[in-house]
């Protein structure tokens, strides 16, 4: 016999020898005497052929158990199919005598089992999938495989029936219909066994199918009665209108309404929805309940275009929330997510919302707020994101308990074949990078997809793991409704043309099964046609356009718009309770083994603070952070070296050396329900950045930071940046209190490690959108992070954070700083003498201490160096009154490190020139820039040409003036 490691008993077989070996130990005389012969020989010397910690007992299946004498049993207080029959009594088979019959019955339900989703007819159009002849065991399940003879014999059937040993030609047939008709499964890489025997036992004892009562197949019709019809109504009503139509998959409605009813029967209460444009609206009307009539409003526009100038988006970028009952009568509240074109950017978005929900209602298991996300097959491939979003699904920062994607296949994206957008077989190859299913269905297959649907549900909710369902259809106009789509795909439209709708489909087979009639279901569409008829008269007698609800909930207290009418707050606090705070905060446990320099660079230098009262950036973050959790506040941080700092200034985590075990200071300051989070994450830019935004949403009464490693990465997220951070209040009327860190100077560190691209967030900057900040000193930092908590406003702030001003010795303030004053837009110049100053230079960020040391060192009363700390909203008033105090004012010159074409210059010109431009012909004043030539990278990459190129600066702006037109 050939060896053991090397034979048929090992590899994707493990499964069915580890129940067949656990009976055998049980009692040898109830396995096949074939198999009791290999397991004696392998185990002559008595002694386990098994470890035995590798032998599972197959896990109970749920479905088992009393029933309700309908076929139908529980599982997790679900209705489920109850294992099918065994196999049809048949004349007494003969049982398989030799180990090479069974050797062959047991590849092929491997075969099945791991590549039967090959042979699964998938696609509604009928096309041949590709020959796959290289892949091995495909020829496995050919129809010829067993002869005649064999398929009569009774053969160990490996659990795919619930008795041990059924009829061969029974076993195929189980198999065929299990995972190579209409569904096919990508399940068997999956290394967790216990999900696999789950999943084997659900699909197997069921032949993948679910035996619908009529009325549930009425109901399945009737969701795909007004799915159609809406589209339909739709291409009627307003011809070449976009809509990015459902047409080709009307399936996905009645999938969405299974998921809800199996989901909410195992705990959910809310499902928080992201998707793109293809069947948005769809999603929109029949699923979420939005009024057909809006939705018709909202192709009609506004009456009054001037109400909505600059602002606003177009209808298959909105969101909404509902209330929606199931039939079994249970409520989940719906949340489908703004999003912009951008494909898959929301689906961080839409884990960081859940992630908030599930950690303000407590939702320790996660199962009551869950996360949908509606792929396209081209995109789910194609954008990176995807990849970033699944691979923190996991974390413990970020995990939502699992998210169930459905994939919108339409087997074309835009114009472009599977065949030159993706590298691999499926378009959900992406998600084999997690440890979880994809179900492969048909869309012409409405019960096969609702089916999917509900295994999906009961799957997520069960073991909390992300699961695909690649949901096969086409699209039956092009991208949109105004593109012609056989210019690309000739022979695939030709099909398309032909081939009868979905709903068509399904209710011919019914009204053949006896089942609905054809009357009946042309019934069915004719109500749905009234109905969207009824709604469009309603919405053109009274136009039910409106803007999207907002400020609701969490919300009222809230408010957005322009930040001069912002209510003013005192930021300062009392000297007492900081005192107290930096005790704590300079205290590890006792017999906590702390690192020496940690000991040394931070709770060491911490105590000295408090006798010296001077306090560094660190300290004034960090008990920004102190001061607001024990207010009430919840905190959250994430970033890729968020918890000690890239810079090593931070360590809001200490690692015991010794044992490993972390403890957080800043956990000591929470009250209320108040929680600080600090994270690494992994090393993303632009999903960990959606996550925080979407986590700020439902956060607003918290401080929700997310953190750039160097500034310069942040570009990595541009697209959150742009699309939701700077834009959502303008196009969705959704704010957020998002706050990014952004380390920005240029120390000589190289183009990559300088520029936070302040230029960039300065050009988003409009109508107070945005709020962006280079403070300079620790009171600032102190007072600028409470600031944005304690205002009822709530604006993203971009803050341009430092790295050498982390340590520098000017770069301190008193503890009398935080306990008193607030955040300043604007610092003075508190040397200067106002009567002398005849060059006013105004700056942000470290070059002020290398202006202001090189003007101290000449003396030169003359000069005044102001710091702008806010440049966005920009502080216009503050920066006039102080100009107007300055009489023998000759000269104006902005200083920055950054080239001529990046940081504020551009920004601030036409400002200062306004600015400027009220004084008086005998006040001219000359307004001029100092700093960097332009250039193409944002730095030098030598250190020695960085210190030439900031001397320059300090010499033009304290010694000289502009030179050579910089």
């Amino acid at each position: 016999m050939a060896n053991f490691q090397d034979s048929f008993l090992s590899g994707a077989n493990i499964d069915f020898i580890e129940g067949l070996y656990a009976r055998f130990l049980d009692d040898p005389g109830s396995v096949d005497a074939s198999w009791r012969e290999v397991f004696e020989r392998n185990n002559g010397t008595g002694r386990p052929i098994f470890n035995a910690k590798q032998l599972e007992a197959p896990a109970p299946a749920a479905a088992e158990g009393k029933g309700d004498g309908k076929g139908k049993g529980k599982a997790n207080g679900v209705a489920v199919q109850a294992p099918a029959a065994a196999a049809a009594p048949q004349a007494p088979a003969a049982p398989a005598q030799d180990i090479g019959l069974q050797s062959k019955v047991d590849q092929a339900i491997t075969a099945f089992r791991l590549r039967g989703h090959l042979r699964a007819k998938l696609d509604p159009l009928d096309r041949p999938r590709p020959q796959l002849g290289h892949v091995a065991d495909v020829a496995l399940m050919d129809e010829n495989h067993f002869a005649a003879k064999e398929l009569e014999q009774a053969v160990e059937c490996n659990n795919v029936f619930p008795q041990q040993r059924v009829r061969l030609a029974d076993l195929v047939t189980r198999l065929r219909r299990t995972y190579s008709g209409h569904i096919g499964v990508e399940f068997m890489q999956m290394l967790d066994s216990e999900r696999r025997r789950w999943l084997m036992q659900r699909m197997e004892h069921s032949d993948n199918r679910t035996p619908f009562s009529v009325e549930d197949q009425r109901h399945i019709l009737t969701k795909l009665s007004y799915a159609e019809g809406f589209e339909n109504f739709l291409h009627t009503k307003y011809v070449g209108a976009k809509r990015f139509s459902l047409d080709g998959g009307e399936a996905l409605i009645p999938m969405l309404d299974a998921l809800l009813e199996v989901g909410s029967a195992m705990g959910l209460k809310e499902l928080v929805i992201g998707m793109a444009h293809r069947g948005r609206l769809n999603v929109l009307t029949n699923i979420l309940g939005k009024k057909p009539d809006q939705i018709f409003s909202e192709f009609d526009g506004p009456k009054d275009p001037k109400a909505y100038l600059g602002r606003g988006d177009v209808k298959y970028h909105m969101g909404f929330s509902s209330d929606h009952t199931t039939r079994s009568g249970k409520n989940v509240h719906l949340s489908l997510a703004f999003n912009p074109s951008h494909l898959e950017c929301v689906g961080p978005v839409v884990e960081g919302r859940v992630r908030a929900k599930q950690d303000r209602g407590g939702d320790a298991e996660r199962t009551g707020v869950v996360p949908l996300l509606i792929h396209g097959d081209a995109a789910f491939i194609g954008q990176g994101i995807t990849s970033e979003t699944l691979n923190f699904s996991g974390l413990k920062g970020y995990t939502t308990g699992g998210t169930v994607h459905i994939v919108i296949n339409n087997q074309v994206g835009f114009t472009t074949d599977p065949s030159d957008s993706r590298s691999s077989i499926y378009s959900t190859a992406i998600a084999q990078m997690l440890d979880i299913p994809v179900f492969h269905v048909n869309g012409d297959d409405p019960e096969a997809c609702v089916h999917v649907a509900r295994l999906a549900a009961e799957y997520r909710q069960t073991f909390k793991s992300d699961v695909v369902i690649d949901f096969i259809c086409y699209r039956r106009y092009g991208h949109n409704e105004g593109d012609d789509p056989s210019f690309t795909q000739p022979a695939m439209y030709d099909l398309i043309r032909k081939h009868p709708p979905v709903r068509a489909l399904y209710a011919k087979a019914l009204a053949e099964a006896g089942r609905i009639s054809a009357e009946e279901s042309d019934g069915i569409k004719q109500r749905c046609f009234q109905d969207f008829d009824a709604a469009l008269t309603r919405a053109r007698q009274e136009s039910q356009f409106k803007e999207p609800n907002a400020l609701e909930g969490l919300w009222k207290p809230y408010k957005g718009g322009l930040l001069k009418n912002a209510p003013q707050v005192s930021t300062a606090v009392a000297k007492a309770t900081l005192r107290d705070a930096l005790q704590k905060l300079a205290t590890a446990p006792a017999g906590f083994n702390v690192h020496r320099d940690v000991e040394r660079t931070v709770l060491k230098k911490r105590q000295g603070m408090l006798e010296s009262e001077e306090l560094q950036w660190s300290e004034g973050e960090s008990l920004a952070y102190a001061t607001l959790l024990s207010e009430g506040y919840t905190i959250r941080l994430s970033g890729q070296d968020s918890e000690r700092g890239t810079f090593s200034h931070r360590h809001a985590v200490l690692h015991d050396t010794q044992t490993g075990e972390e403890y957080v200071p800043l956990r000591q300051f929470p009250t209320g329900k108040a929680t600080f989070n600090v994270w690494n994450s992994p090393l993303s830019e632009m999903g960990v950045l959606g996550f925080d935004y979407g986590y700020s949403l439902d956060v607003p009464d918290g401080l929700t930071l997310w953190e750039a490693q160097f500034g310069d990465f942040a570009n990595g997220a541009q697209i959150i940046i742009d699309q939701f951070i700077a834009a959502a209040e303008s196009k969705w009327r959704r704010l957020s209190g998002i706050t990014l860190l952004l380390p920005h100077g240029y120390e000589g560190q190289g183009p990559e490690h300088s520029s936070a691209r302040l230029e960039r967030f300065l050009d988003l900057c409009a109508e107070d959108n945005l709020q962006v900040c280079y403070p300079t000193t620790p009171a600032q930092i102190f007072h600028l992070l409470r600031r944005q908590v304690l205002r009822p406003v709530r604006k993203p702030l971009v803050i341009m954070s430092p790295k050498s001003l982390l340590r520098r010795p000017e770069a301190t303030s008193r503890m009398d700083d935080l306990a008193t004053g607030a955040f300043q837009e604007v610092i003075p110049d508190a040397k200067a003498d106002a009567a002398k100053v005849k060059r006013l230079l105004l700056c942000s960020g470290k070059v002020y201490y290398d202006l202001a040391k090189a003007r101290d060192e000449r003396k030169d009363d003359s000069i005044a160096i102001v710091r702008v700390e806010q440049l966005y909203p920009f502080p216009q008033d503050e920066l006039a009154n102080l100009v107007a105090k300055l009489p023998a004012l000759q000269e104006l010159y902005w200083v920055q490190e950054e080239p001529r074409n990046a940081g504020g210059w551009h920004f601030m010109f036409p400002r200062l020139h306004d600015l400027l431009s009220g004084r008086s012909q005998q006040q001219t004043v000359k307004l001029g820039y100092i700093g960097r030539a332009e250039a193409a990278s944002p730095a030098t990459g030598f250190t020695k040409t960085h210190d030439y190129e900031q001397q320059l600066i300090i010499e033009e702006a304290i010694l000289r003036g502009p030179q050579n037109g910089r």
